[in-house]
């Protein structure tokens, strides 16, 4: 069915009913060509078309329509040569970040460089591997964070206890006795820590590290973590008084505090460092920042002269 052009289609007509509602009936009346459509009447006056074929009538010629004018622009000046993101290959030097930068795998850490003897060790300009050994309660950790917070290089802090703690679904906690699960997930975190330290230190990052060790204990002594970290690590004990350690221990909550008679054996047992050739701070009287600038000091020899261990 033809409908003229621009005309809604019309409804579907249904046996018995008419036109619908709101529909025109011109617009679905049967033109010339359709099946059972009548022509529509002529108009008033007219006689009947000739016999043979109608020329068409004559249509005056039409002039040409000129292509409309260009429009005008002012002069657009070049852009200033600036950095070109498409230009550089993902992994190139330019400046488009691709989240594929590659990292130097990290190796055992050397021994730090010794400067000339004319010249003092800066350790805070220095990139360095740093081993803080102390009881519970010694300000380990207080004092690695202010250390690592305050160097003027990329400097992170390390924790065992807290990389130990990562277990916590079958956490062997040595308090609760020393035997082959707690050895076993000491040895895992400290492992976990040396090759954490070895790639801070590849890509230009210092570390220090803090864990309790005790002298007469070779099976988690010096040993392991010059092994996991490399000949350059720098051991430093903390060793305050015992009534200082009590103190701090009585601040803590959670499976780091211990009993009095146990903070008592380590700290006794923690003395065996004295006469070991190791570094011993002694901050009994000293707050953190204070304790934090003598490390330094400590650590300005250890570059000048490394300690044997």
């Amino acid at each position: 069915m033809q409908h003229a052009v621009g005309s809604p289609l019309p409804p579907p007509h249904q046996p018995g009913h008419g036109p619908a509602a709101g529909w025109s009936s011109a617009a679905h009346l049967p033109g010339p060509h359709q099946p059972g459509g009548a022509p529509p009447p002529p108009p008033p006056g007219f006689v009947g078309a000739p016999s043979g074929p109608v020329p068409p009538a004559p249509q005056p010629p039409v002039p040409p329509v000129p292509p409309p004018p260009a429009p005008q622009h002012a002069p657009v000046p070049p852009a200033p040569p600036g950095p070109s993101h498409a230009s550089h290959p993902p992994g190139s030097s330019g400046t488009e970040v691709t989240g594929h930068l590659p990292l130097p795998p990290g190796g055992p850490v050397p021994m730090p460089s010794v400067p000339p003897a004319a010249t003092a060790p800066d350790p805070g300009a220095t990139t360095l591997a740093v081993l803080l050994i102390g009881p519970a309660g010694a300000g380990k950790t207080s004092v690695a964070k202010f250390w690592a917070d305050h160097r003027r290089v990329p400097t992170a802090h390390i924790s065992l206890d807290d990389v130990r703690e990562w277990v916590r679904s079958g956490f062997a906690d040595p308090q609760s006795g020393w035997n082959d699960h707690s050895e076993a997930q000491y040895r895992l975190a400290r492992r976990t820590c040396g090759f954490a330290a070895r790639n801070f230190l590849a890509n230009g990052i210092s570390c220090i590290l803090d864990d309790a060790i005790f002298p007469d204990r070779p099976a988690v002594g010096l040993g392991g973590w010059k092994r996991h970290v490399g000949p350059g690590l720098l051991p430093v004990v903390l060793l305050p008084g015992l009534e200082v350690v009590l103190e701090r221990n009585a601040k803590r909550s959670g499976n780091r505090r211990l009993t009095d008679e146990e903070v008592a054996r380590i700290h006794g047992r923690m003395a065996g460092w004295y006469g070991s050739g190791l570094p011993i701070i002694d901050n009994t009287a000293l707050d953190v920042p204070s304790t934090a600038r003598v490390l330094d000091e400590v650590l300005a020899r250890a570059i000048a002269s490394p300690p044997k261990w």
